[in-house]
């Protein structure tokens, strides 16, 4: 066989290894990891997620969005006013905790369409400034709305339970290794991050992604071409809403309780962050970023005592969150400056001077 067709059986050989030993690490990791690194993980494949949804719409398509937040409420709050029985006294339908969940992802998709019309005509700065606005309307409502959302307490979120197995605290013994809620969602949290990210990229590698790119790089000439701008704007902004929505499901689980502190602007500046470090346009690039924004503040706090200058709150040093802030704020000017294209175009320029023969 010519060398020209053994190289690339090569690359796609040691590919398909590396992607083969990385799915049997992620499936034994509840096995052999205490709970921190499994909420860590957990914490990270919600911020993925919700990265993808908006790397949909700010990297694919250009329209830079500051109200993720909000829709990742709509999606917590969601699933708890489906899933609740009304027992604490809020309200509740008491739904199939299975059917909660995806009725919370098409309300927070419903609600990326109430406002579509309005992402569908503006962009830039002034969709920025527009989505922003969400994010206060949110706090207002999850501060006041009592009943729906049990106020600046916040409400408890019942556990999912699908096909007889429910995703609490109470122990499942699997080859006599005690299953809790973190192992049990563990593997829950990667079936939807595969799924979403499956799907973002067959978006990106379709003609959606074609018209999408088209629109980012120049909306006039896209539509002269016949793109539907507005149409695929309003679309986008519909699909990454969901995105969000199942990212805030997620996290609802992993968190067990929901309060309207969590889902502020900073969660808004952080996505955007997750997507610049990553790699704009880039499913890859925005699982990455995710990875990093998201494990940097809880290593910070579970290594402080052992880190310069970092310390517990009232301590004298800097706390474990500010001090993650500052980093990936660094981060996020290093990449503008050295390495426009993410974290993914490193990995990419590397895999090229490695297999030079290789198309991009």
């Amino acid at each position: 066989m010519s060398e020209v067709l053994v190289k690339p059986l090569r690359v796609i050989r040691s590919r398909g290894y590396v992607w083969a030993a990385a799915a049997v690490l992620l499936l034994a990791f509840p096995f052999y990891l205490d709970r921190f690194w499994l909420q860590a993980g957990l914490f990270a494949m919600a911020a993925a997620i919700g990265a993808i949804g908006i790397n949909l719409l700010t990297g694919a398509t250009g329209q830079l969005s500051m109200g993720h937040a909000f829709f990742l409420a709509v999606g917590a709050y969601g699933y708890c006013v489906f899933a609740a029985d009304g027992g604490d006294g809020l309200t509740g339908l008491g739904l199939p905790t299975w059917l909660a969940a995806v009725l919370a992802v098409l309300v927070a998709g419903v609600a990326g369409g109430l406002f579509s019309p309005i992402s569908g005509r503006l962009g830039g700065a002034y969709l920025g400034i527009a989505t922003l606005a969400l994010v206060f309307i949110g706090q207002h409502v999850m501060f006041n709305a009592h009943d729906l959302t049990g106020g600046a307490n916040g409400r408890d979120v019942p556990p999912l339970s699908l096909f007889g197995l429910t995703f609490d605290d109470r122990e499942l013994l699997v080859a006599a290794v005690p299953f809790g809620s973190a192992e049990k969602l563990w593997y829950a949290g990667l079936v939807l991050l595969l799924a979403g990210a499956l799907f973002a990229r067959g978006v990106l590698r379709g003609r959606p992604g074609r018209a999408m790119n088209a629109i980012r790089d120049h909306s006039v000439a896209a539509g002269v071409l016949g793109v539907p701008v507005a149409r695929h704007r309003a679309a986008v902004f519909v699909l990454s809403s969901m995105y969000a929505g199942l990212a805030g499901v997620l996290l609802a689980l992993i968190f067990q309780r929901t309060v309207p502190d969590y889902f502020g602007i900073t969660l808004s500046l952080e996505y955007l962050a997750m997507i610049v470090i990553g790699g704009l346009g880039s499913v890859s690039g925005a699982v990455a970023g995710a990875v990093f924004v998201s494990l940097l503040p809880q290593l910070l706090t579970r290594y402080s005592d052992a880190l310069p200058l970092v310390s517990a709150p009232g301590t004298g040093g800097i706390a474990p969150g500010e001090a993650s802030r500052y980093l990936y704020g660094a981060a996020v000017v290093l990449v503008v400056l050295f390495l426009p294209g993410g974290l993914v175009s490193t990995a990419a320029r590397r895999r090229v001077r490695t297999d030079p023969g290789e198309e991009r």
